[in-house]
């Protein structure tokens, strides 16, 4: 069998002289055209630290094509720092890059007949954007993350962007001085790799090794430590193998890897980010997943891991004691993972788990992990909620009392500067239901994340006693009671859109709630009497996007060939 899956067609035969003469321009040779192309799709910028790496991180997965007897072709694409665009409407943009690196990845591997992939990913949009191209090519495909920051040193205890964010509440509220906060500032990130704790990035990155897109252990190394360039290198190995045994997505994914990345990501609290990127693959990948399924796997699954944001340790923390092959270990242990479920390395999730071999959890001294049998949380920690409110569904993140009950007066805005204007110059009060509404995938458009809302609640110490609900998202770094991807959405006449200051909103967790307090023939006169919104934007990228968004209960995908529901 040739090596090759469809580089042929620009590599061999008297016909294909002028591409071979366009590939020698850049230094390829005979051999170089007689083996199998492999594509690396590098979305490396100076735009977050991040990615700021990862041309290092793509040369050492060169070399490993290379040292397997493949052809390597770099390509890059974009990234978009949620950090730094994080408060502003630039964050609306965001969302709409994971459709722009799929898009991209897909094209270039299209365009130039590549016969593998491997896809690099730093910040917290690249990831799924990255798997969802492999899956929509079908190429033999290796994630590879560019792994995360260490963490920063503030008075003694270590720190990541996520204090940052809320000492900015703190220091509105007086708590803290602005010198403080400047101290903290400049040492929260001290150097490159995403941010630290189980926020999106870290998440996905975890997810990678669950649904089998990536080698177990490769999630966890520090950006800057030479064990994440050795992952490098094997994945530039497997990506060779890869086409060699013409091993697809298609061949790995199944309803059972998806559960198990459902597994991985309430087990460890990650990010409410990964609901929605999960229903976008899943589509993509034409694997039935509801968004209630989120809830029932978190019904068995306890929450074994407790990482920042609700907790105080970080990636590199769980590294060090064995890394995500532990919690898996510990899931597969107890038959909380589906240990038949392939993945890219040609084995199952449960044989690469036996291989390795990582350390049963009640052999590692570490106060942040926990025992199946005597878990931090019975369940996991996301939570799908329903109710008047959000009929197709809600998502929030446990971090804290599993049984909030909790019911105030709505406080109503129509985005998310509004809110942020009230909570930093009128403060937060205990009680409050702070709605923010046309923020969804069509309204906003783009689904913003709204860190500097939570953040300045948790500052000002509101973390347990605000809501905060919206058709838009929250950070990976959210903690607190902070419900999001309200569905439908205001711009599609959701209920959310019916809502008044004052109207009384129950968010009930143990029983799975978000209602408010009006019968059916309420909501429905009020969005009667409601004028249609006019679009945000009427042209240009947010315009394009928004208008092919579907609802977040569905992933938000903007594939025009998948039933929007």
């Amino acid at each position: 069998m040739s090596k090759k899956i469809q580089s042929q067609e620009v590599t061999e035969g008297r016909d294909r002289a002028p591409h071979r003469a366009m590939f020698r321009a850049m230094g390829y040779d005979d051999d170089d055209l007689a083996s199998s192309m492999i594509g690396i799709a590098n979305p490396a910028a100076d735009i977050t630290p991040c990615n700021v790496h990862l041309d290092d991180v793509a040369d050492s997965a060169r070399e490993g094509v290379e040292d397997a007897g493949g052809m390597p072709i770099e390509f890059g694409t974009i990234t978009v720092s949620d950090a730094i665009s994080m408060g502003t409407e630039g964050m609306k943009a965001s969302l709409i890059s994971r459709e722009v690196i799929a898009d991209s990845v897909e094209l270039i591997s299209f365009a130039e007949r590549m016969d593998g992939l491997i896809t690099l990913g730093g910040c917290d949009k690249n990831m799924p954007g990255m798997m969802i191209a492999s899956i929509r090519a079908d190429l033999p495909s290796v994630f590879l993350y560019g792994g995360s920051i260490m963490p920063g040193s503030f008075q003694g205890e270590e720190v990541t962007i996520q204090n940052v964010f809320e000492c900015v509440g703190a220091t509105a509220k007086g708590e803290m001085t602005e010198e403080e906060l400047d101290e903290l500032e400049r040492n929260a990130c001290p150097g490159p790799g995403a941010c630290g704790g189980m926020f999106t990035a870290n998440t996905m990155s975890s997810i990678t090794e669950a649904i089998g897109f990536a080698p177990l252990g490769s999630a966890s190394p520090p950006a800057e430590d030479e064990e994440r360039y050795e992952v490098a290198r094997r994945a530039g190995e497997l990506a060779v193998e890869a086409v060699e045994e013409r091993r697809r997505p298609s061949d790995f994914l199944s309803k059972r890897s998806f559960e198990n990345a459902i597994a991985l990501q309430v087990a460890v609290g990650g990010s409410t980010n990964a609901v929605l990127h999960l229903l976008a693959m899943a589509a993509e990948a034409d694997i039935d997943l509801s968004i209630d399924e989120f809830d029932d796997v978190s019904r068995r699954t306890p929450k074994i891991a407790d990482l920042q944001p609700g907790g105080e340790k970080v990636m590199n923390d769980l590294h060090e004691v064995g890394g995500v092959p532990v919690i898996l270990k510990a899931l597969y242990d107890a038959d909380l993972l589906h240990g038949d479920a392939m993945t890219v390395t040609g084995k199952t999730i449960g044989e690469e788990i036996e291989r390795i071999d990582p350390p049963a959890i009640d052999e590692i001294d570490a106060e942040f992990l926990y025992t199946v049998d005597e878990p931090k949380n019975e369940q996991g920690a996301i939570r799908i909620l329903k109710g008047n409110l959000a009929p197709g569904g809600a998502v929030l993140k446990v971090t804290a009392d599993e049984d909030i009950h909790h019911e105030g007066p709505a406080r109503i805005f129509g985005n998310e500067e509004d809110a942020m204007e009230y909570v930093q110059t009128e403060g937060a009060e205990t009680g409050d239901v702070i709605i923010v509404r046309n923020e969804g995938p069509s309204g906003g458009p783009g689904m913003r994340e709204m860190l500097g809302v939570t953040s300045a609640v948790a500052g000002q110490g509101h973390s347990e006693d605000v809501a905060l609900i919206t058709d838009g998202r929250f950070s990976g770094a959210t903690r607190g009671l902070s419900i999001g991807h309200v569905a439908p959405e205001a711009y599609d006449g959701g209920p959310i859109a019916a809502l008044e200051d004052g109207d009384t909103v129950t968010v009930d967790i143990a029983e799975r709630e978000l209602s408010v307090d009006l019968s059916d023939d309420e909501i429905h006169e009020r969005l009667e009497e409601r004028d249609d919104p006019e679009p945000n934007y009427t042209s240009g990228v947010l315009a394009k996007y928004g208008e092919s968004f579907a609802s977040a209960e569905y992933g938000a995908y903007t594939n025009p060939g998948i039933d929007r529901g």
